[in-house]
């Protein structure tokens, strides 16, 4: 177990770096959320990894981000200057009250969620035996549309590039309709998008623009998403991160 100043106090930091993508990206649009410093540091502590990584930086000196208009959550280590924000990842991925040197995430760590039910997960140690696809330490998406999961075949840091580069357009140009930015930008940090009919359904791929959307708790979205794929395979997919009102 390494100790906070383990991870804090190292040699070429990844946030100057990482910072300077943020600010000058101009591929998809963006809102930096507010960081908590104290929340920060004990994410960072429970994750064990330091701010020489990307995810480590990203935990202890952001508190998210919204990519295109809403439409992916990135979580962070929010303040409390964001009340209608999306939850931290510490949250999301319930960490313990208090540091735990053994605890881990199950399946891997959750670190976002788009508004259709999608969920971003960090692979953990033991991808096969956790029933996920993809190498330790890739990333891997749960497709709303297919109810399985994918393996990204990138780490973290490639991840979070590729999505700062554009990499969002091409990736849901089946998932999006005419006009979705209207309708994902007014949605708070917790609400995603309920479709009828299903995303993985016949008449949704045929014409998506032709179904009806309704604002949604995002925890009901990845509900329904989890018992869906159970029902379609017999096989449960796994903890999808928890999204409290």
């Amino acid at each position: 177990m390494r100790d906070l100043t383990e991870l804090t106090d190292v040699e070429e930091p990844a946030w100057p770096l990482l910072s300077d993508q943020l600010s000058n990206t101009s591929s998809v649009s963006l809102e930096v959320l507010p960081v908590d410093p104290v929340q920060g540091r004990e994410t960072l502590l429970q994750l064990q990894v330091t701010a020489r990584s990307w995810l480590g930086a990203f935990a202890l000196n952001c508190g998210g981000l919204l990519l295109d208009s809403g439409w992916l959550r990135i979580y962070g280590s929010p303040g409390d200057l964001t009340p209608a924000g999306p939850p931290a990842l510490a949250e999301v991925n319930e960490f313990p009250a208090r540091f735990d040197p053994a605890w881990r995430p199950e399946g891997g760590l959750v670190v976002g969620h788009d508004v259709l039910g999608g969920v971003f997960v960090l692979n953990g140690p033991s991808p096969e035996a956790d029933g996920r696809p993809g190498r330790p330490g890739e990333m891997i998406y749960f497709a709303p549309d297919s109810l399985r999961w994918e393996s990204l075949e990138v780490g973290h840091a490639a991840w979070l590039n590729w999505l700062l580069t554009g990499g969002m357009e091409q990736f849901y140009d089946t998932l999006r309709w005419p006009g979705w930015r209207g309708e994902s930008g007014p949605l708070t940090g917790t609400q995603g998008l309920s479709v009828l009919p299903f995303l993985w359904s016949a008449d949704a791929r045929r014409d998506l623009s032709a179904t009806t959307r309704r604002p949604a708790p995002l925890a009901e979205l990845l509900d329904l998403h989890r018992s869906s794929a159970f029902k379609l395979d017999s096989v449960d997919p796994g903890f999808f991160g928890e999204v409290r009102d």
